[in-house]
């Protein structure tokens, strides 16, 4: 897992976290309504889970590249 987190370049990981992840625009990210509806225990419909695992994917992948790119500075 850590070798294709390394081969991933970090633009390939910023891009889709920026537009898949942040879509649709407006009026407001899918993810961020997603964690809202999430905190408020109002999160029951599959389809919006579903949508959080869709716009919640991306930023995953761009926080593991980022933080296996901190742990190998060390």
């Amino acid at each position: 897992m850590a070798r294709l987190l390394d081969a991933v370049p970090l633009w390939l990981a910023l891009l889709p976290a920026v537009t898949v992840g942040l879509s649709p625009f407006l009026p407001e990210p899918h993810l961020w309504e997603k964690l809202r509806m999430l905190s408020a225990g109002e999160l029951r419909r599959g389809i919006d889970i579903f949508d959080l695992a869709l716009h919640g994917a991306p930023w995953l992948l761009l926080l593991a590249k980022l933080g296996r790119m901190a742990l190998r500075r060390r």
